[in-house]
């Protein structure tokens, strides 16, 4: 399997607190990586240290088999465009409409008709299950899941290669989550997607990941969803042979 993302050695710290150090990690093509993690183990640092928002104190990052830090300015915006995001809360913005908001990296990147731009970022719309008059809505008149919906869209504007997904499902309610699991699952399949995500849902993790990463001690301990819940570490155990593990599993057929 090719790896389309490495992490290499990450050390980051805050003054002298270490959050990460030495910390490693892969992402494969065609899997649905799932990253996992203890209040202040530094899931979102990681992601940001990923997506270059953050500079590591030591370590790489290569994205297709290069280094993002020697990459020049016209590289890195190639780059920006073979991936989405979306973040904990949606990050839309509030004064723009949906339609809008999916067109922002077509705008960066694209050189089209303003119509085809309209085309375009409607097809996303759709294709992430919102209806077409949700388009012309603000995000302040949508519900929860709507807006995670809208941040998908706009994610996959520019049919990216890479999808990372900050907590997808918080703050929805189980079967808002249980159906965005699906659409995550239908568009990996669809759109031959890569997909790393940060989620501590134990339903998500079961229903739609290939792989697990878990940062403990500052690194990572990375296994199938099989291997890591016979993992011996006492974190793992606790987060995955507790009652409401055990439930999932259950449930799931883990």
């Amino acid at each position: 399997m090719r790896a389309l993302l490495e992490v290499r050695g990450v050390v980051n710290r805050f003054g002298a607190q270490v959050v990460h150090s030495g910390l490693d990690m892969q992402v494969y093509e065609g899997e649905v990586f799932g990253i996992i993690g203890g209040s202040g183990a530094g899931k979102s640092v990681l992601l940001r240290t990923i997506l270059g928002l953050r500079r590591p104190n030591a370590g790489s990052v290569l994205f297709y088999g290069r280094e993002v830090g020697s990459m020049s300015a016209a590289e890195l915006h190639a780059l920006k465009a073979t991936y989405g995001v979306t973040f904990q809360e949606g990050a839309l913005f509030s004064a723009l409409d949906v339609l809008q908001n999916v067109q922002l990296p077509m705008l960066e990147h694209l050189q089209v008709s303003a119509r085809a731009l309209d085309q375009l970022a409607l097809l996303r719309v759709q294709l992430v299950g919102l209806p077409a008059e949700s388009a012309s809505k603000y995000p302040s008149q949508l519900s929860g899941g709507m807006i995670k919906r809208a941040a998908l869209a706009r994610a996959l504007a520019l049919d990216p290669v890479l999808l990372f997904l900050d907590e997808p499902t918080s703050g929805l309610d189980p079967i808002s989550a249980a159906a965005f699991d699906e659409l995550v699952i239908y568009l990996r399949r669809e759109l031959k997607l890569t997909v790393v995500m940060i989620t501590h849902d134990l339903d998500t993790i079961y229903r739609t990941c290939s792989r697990v990463g878990i940062i403990v001690d500052g690194r990572m301990i990375s296994d199938t969803l099989e291997g890591i819940v016979h993992n011996p570490h006492p974190w793992i155990q606790a987060y995955f042979q507790g009652p409401r593990a055990r439930a999932r599993r259950s449930e799931h057929g883990a």
